[in-house]
């Protein structure tokens, strides 16, 4: 089964006076990097975030985001870290005093600093919150997920189609090549006669050079590897584990065998076929680098 690795999800909760909206964006990737914004109330929660995260997905960049909303009128779960903000007041008076500047000290001064506020210790704010984050964020990977599985399907089919196609040139390169090597061999052979008008001519030493050169350009090994990495290529898209990172194993393979194939073809049509073999696997290349 393809899962793809791109998709976006989003998922919303309420808990008593909390409401939490989660947005999570996938791009590909070679490992699992999940990069998380989590509201200052429950950055203490990132941690069990990538734990959610983990059990839906095992490959890919991840951007998650939060946003907190809460009733008003209720509590806020922070409060004044007084003994901060009266160092600041401190602090900047005395800048002020130094510098000669005439203007007073203003709110807007003291919000530059980030730490002037304290979590408390409301155990039932923490905990709603945290519910209504985690339904949340549950919700948004399960529709990224969806959207994951549809994504992969459409890449699936395309995958499965260009492997078929390949198979198919494998089968002509075959049918091309069945007999090629004694024709080579009668060719090699009535040449090097030519060439070497003697009596003393050695001929069973000459036959063995001649097969040896004749075995050279015969690509039934390829082929057979070939078709063989088609296959388990097949058989993986069709497992329900993640295949990414097989798929691409196989996809190394299977140019090389391409690649040897084109070295050793001595016919013009057999080169061609394996120019759009590598084609198309070029272009499953790119298809893998986007699947889970």
């Amino acid at each position: 089964m393809i899962i793809s690795m791109t998709g976006y999800g989003k998922g919303t909760c309420r808990v008593q006076e909390f409401e939490v909206s989660a947005e999570v964006r996938s791009l590909n990737h070679r490992f699992l990097d999940v990069s998380v914004k989590m509201p200052k109330q429950l950055e203490n929660k990132e941690t069990a975030v990538r734990e959610l995260v983990k059990k839906y997905l095992t490959r890919g960049r991840i951007s998650i985001s939060f946003v907190l909303r809460q009733d008003a009128g209720s509590p806020i779960g922070l409060a004044l870290n007084e003994q901060v903000v009266d160092g600041y007041i401190a602090l900047l008076e005395a800048l002020r005093e130094r510098a000669k500047i005439e203007a007073p000290l203003s709110i807007d001064h003291l919000l530059t600093f980030s730490d002037l506020f304290t979590q408390d210790n409301n155990d039932d704010y923490s905990d709603s919150a945290w519910e209504a984050m985690e339904k949340a964020i549950d919700n948004a990977l399960a529709e990224l997920n969806a959207m994951r599985l549809r994504e992969g399907e459409e890449i699936q089919k395309d995958v499965h189609h260009r492997v078929v196609l390949i198979s198919n040139m494998v089968a002509e390169i075959e049918s091309l090549s069945k007999g090629r090597s004694k024709i080579e061999f009668d060719k090699q052979y009535q040449r090097i006669q030519t060439l070497l008008d003697t009596n003393e001519l050695d001929e069973s030493r000459l036959e063995m050079e001649v097969a040896l050169l004749a075995e050279r350009i015969d690509v039934t090994e390829e082929c057979i590897r070939l078709k063989s990495h088609n296959t388990v290529f097949l058989e993986s898209i069709a497992q329900a584990e993640p295949a990414g990172r097989k798929l691409n194993f196989l996809l190394q393979e299977m140019n090389r065998e391409a690649n040897t194939i084109g070295a050793k073809a001595s016919d013009a049509e057999i080169a061609h076929l394996v120019v759009k073999i590598k084609e198309e696997i070029e272009k499953l290349r790119e298809q893998v680098q986007n699947i889970e």
